[in-house]
């Protein structure tokens, strides 16, 4: 029985915790706040009191930090997981960073005889929670195929969208570049219905219905007409960490971007405004500038 672990228990990391406990994964999991690990304990894992052992404990680890520097820390850091995994573990990268840093991760890992997945993934929260991600998976056949039982535990889709690190990495980079640009969009059509005043419900049971009606819009609009810009599990920062590195892919390729370019002056402006928000409180930065807000 393959036993996992998990390295950051936020929004995200919780999910996969669940997921995996209720699959029936012995689960160990390290997290920097101590109030996320005793909910970790709580819903059944094993708390460690470090990576080095979770590494010990478990022969595959999802790796759901912030940003490319934790991930790097985490995976080849002297009391990393790549130090103190048994040969033949497992390392599943859900961590959005660049390419570039998922490249030098992988080669860092060369000769370890420690095996790398890198599979961002996609669902937000709802999706963490629910078991229902979407995972980009880039690894050999044969590391996939180890892995899948524990991928298989926290998603409901795993697409195979390369054989080496940085693959994964820059699917998402697309992924999310049109993400991004969807919910600027939601937010901008959602302060013109208020100043048109347009009620909100009318404007959700529309969208929803048109071909438009995504679930990223949908869950935006939601949650403007709701009113609900913190605690809904996707912070703000996230998103624009997400675009930035959207925008420094196609830098490096030389694609120009100008729709996710104006996303994320849009993000940058609501996170400016409020640092500890969620993604749609970038609509309260243009209501309140045109003066009117959007209600159910």
């Amino acid at each position: 029985m393959l036993r996992a672990g998990v390295i950051g228990l936020g929004d995200m990391g919780s999910g996969l915790a669940k997921n995996l406990i209720k699959n029936g994964f012995e689960t160990s999991g390290f997290d920097l706040s101590e109030q996320r690990l005793n909910a970790f304990r709580e819903m059944g894992g094993k708390a460690a009191g470090s990576v080095a052992e979770v590494a010990q404990n478990t022969n595959v680890v999802y790796v759901m930090v912030m940003n490319g520097g934790q991930a790097k820390q985490v995976i080849l850091g002297e009391d990393g997981l790549v130090a103190n995994m048994a040969k033949g573990g497992i390392v599943v990268l859900t961590a959005t960073i660049k390419p570039s840093e998922a490249r030098e991760i992988g080669a860092g890992m060369v000769g370890s005889g420690i095996e790398l997945v890198d599979s961002p993934v996609s669902g937000g929260f709802p999706g963490a929670q629910g078991g229902t991600l979407t995972m980009m998976a880039a690894a050999t056949p044969s590391v996939l195929e180890t892995a899948r039982p524990v991928m298989e535990a926290v998603s409901q889709t795993i697409h195979v969208v390369g054989d080496k690190a940085g693959d994964g990495q820059t699917v998402k980079s697309c992924l999310q570049s049109l993400i991004g640009s969807i919910f600027s969009a939601t937010f901008e059509a959602a302060a013109l219905a208020a100043k048109a005043g347009v009620p909100g419900e009318v404007i959700y049971n529309v969208f929803s219905t048109s071909g438009a009606g995504c679930g990223v819009s949908k869950t935006a609009l939601e949650n403007i007409i709701d009113r609900k810009f913190e605690g809904t599990g996707s912070h703000i920062a996230t998103m624009h960490k997400d675009l930035t590195i959207a925008l420094d892919l196609a830098e490096q390729l030389e694609v120009p971007m100008q729709t996710a370019s104006t996303a994320m002056q849009i993000f940058h402006a609501g996170k400016s405004k409020y640092p500890n928000g969620d993604n749609w409180v970038c609509t309260r930065v243009i209501e309140e500038i045109i003066g009117a807000e959007l209600h159910r």
